[in-house]
Formats: C-alpha cells, sequence, structure tokens
C-alpha cells in the first residue's frame, strides 16, 4: 500500500535544523513496517539525517558548507535573489533533496544518534513544502 502527503515545514533561519519531530507529527499513523520517502520541493535547501543531540555539530556542518561553497564568487551568474542565492543551489545538490527511512513496528527506524534535518541554504528561504510517501 502506498499513500502520499504534502505539508509545509515552518520557517526557519539559515542554518541546519533538526525536524524529526516536526515531520512525525505531520505524517498519519504508520505501517507496522515499510518506508517513508521524504521529498523537499525545493532547489536551495535540502534533507540530510545527523547527529541529533549535540547542537554543535548542526553550526559545524554550517560553517563546513559555508566554507567548502562560498558567497560573492567573482565568477557566479545567478545572483537575482543576492549573494546567497547561487551558494544556496549548489549546497542543495551537495546535501540531496530526499531520504529514505524505514518504518519497523510502527516507527522511524533510525539510529539513537540519528535525526532528520532540514539545511535551510537561504537567509530567508520561507516556509519549506515537502512530499512524503509511506510504503507499507
Amino acid at each position: 500500500m502506498v499513500s502520499q502527503i504534502e505539508f509545509v515545514l515552518k520557517e526557519r533561519n539559515r542554518g541546519f535544523h533538526l525536524i524529526t519531530d516536526e515531520i512525525i507529527s505531520k505524517l498519519p499513523s504508520l505501517p507496522s513496517t515499510g518506508i517513508l520517502h521524504l521529498f523537499i520541493k525545493h532547489t536551495s535547501a535540502g534533507l540530510t539525517i545527523n547527529e541529533n543531540t549535540d547542537p554543535e555539530v548542526r553550526f559545524d556542518l554550517e560553517n563546513i558548507f559555508n566554507h567548502v561553497v562560498q558567497e560573492g564568487e567573482p565568477y557566479y551568474t545567478h545572483i537575482y535573489e543576492g549573494e546567497d542565492d547561487m551558494p544556496s543551489h549548489a549546497k542543495s545538490i551537495i546535501a540531496g533533496m530526499n531520504l529514505s527511512i524505514p518504518i519497523t513496528n510502527g516507527k522511524l527506524n533510525l539510529g539513537i544518534w540519528q535525526g532528520i534535518y532540514l539545511c535551510e541554504f537561504r537567509n530567508r528561504g520561507g516556509n519549506r513544502k515537502m512530499v512524503a510517501t509511506i510504503l507499507s
């Protein structure tokens, strides 16, 4: 069986944000076993799974991404929406826009230290639209 819902994440500032609980709150009851596929409908944000306890990890990831893909490079031509515009597109390719998470015993089967991150690469990205597909 397959079900699918679309929902909106609340607006967040630039950075890496732990959104596991917000995602779970938007989902219907999960099947006993299956897969949750998440897709973010934007080209300037991403999704990933990482450390769910120490917020310094999210801070460090922001710094790493900003070091790897810097703003204000003279070779950028896609700058219509500001200096964070083109770098946000490049960062979303690196992070990715979708996740697949196993469902076991009606819960997301994440590791003990794992959580779902919204990678917000824009200074003001706005609300982010998501698609959740549940396969059981």
